[in-house]
């Protein structure tokens, strides 16, 4: 087995921006690992962010894939009332880094990303911006995003933030 290359990183996560833009779902919740978190803090001041999502304010916090999984039911049964109807994503993810970890197991990498969302409700579009920090783990075969934390560079938000939308 050989450590995460660059090509098959881009491709896990242009395949994340798809199956989210598709509301692909299920194949998108497959690409995280099992113990996965996933991470969107505050921002403490101009130019720090919030550290601990145990200690302090996250605008998104999810602990494991059933966690994941239970806010996918939640879209998908229509229980969500701010989520209805779902608004229109087109994801778009740039300047991708690839970083080796400390096997050939696992691995990290950044990627710049804007998100252009249409809300058909108020006929509004607005757009997030900022890095994503992802880190992968080899599962069996296969990468998994075992930890992906958004950093939003525009946190004035006019909506309820999810995690379809960043």
């Amino acid at each position: 087995m050989s450590a995460l290359t660059q090509a098959e990183a881009e491709r896990l996560i242009s395949s994340e921006a798809l199956y989210l833009d598709q509301r692909r779902w299920d194949d998108w919740l497959d690409l995280y690992a099992e113990d996965a978190v996933y991470w969107v803090p505050a921002w403490k001041n101009e130019s720090e962010t919030t550290s601990s999502p145990d200690s302090e304010i996250s605008l998104i916090y999810y602990e494991g894939r059933s966690s994941l999984a239970d806010r996918i039911w939640r879209l998908k049964s229509g229980l969500s009332v701010a989520s209805t109807p779902l608004r229109r994503t087109a994801h778009m993810v740039t300047n991708v880094l690839v970083e080796p970890g400390e096997s050939d197991a696992a691995a990290s990498a950044t990627a710049a990303f804007a998100v252009h969302h249409f809300d058909p409700k108020r006929r509004s579009q607005h757009v997030f911006f900022g890095r994503y920090e992802y880190g992968f783990r080899r599962d069996e075969r296969v990468w998994r995003i075992a930890r992906k934390t958004t950093v939003l560079a525009n946190d004035q938000i006019p909506t309820v933030a999810d995690f379809y939308l960043l």
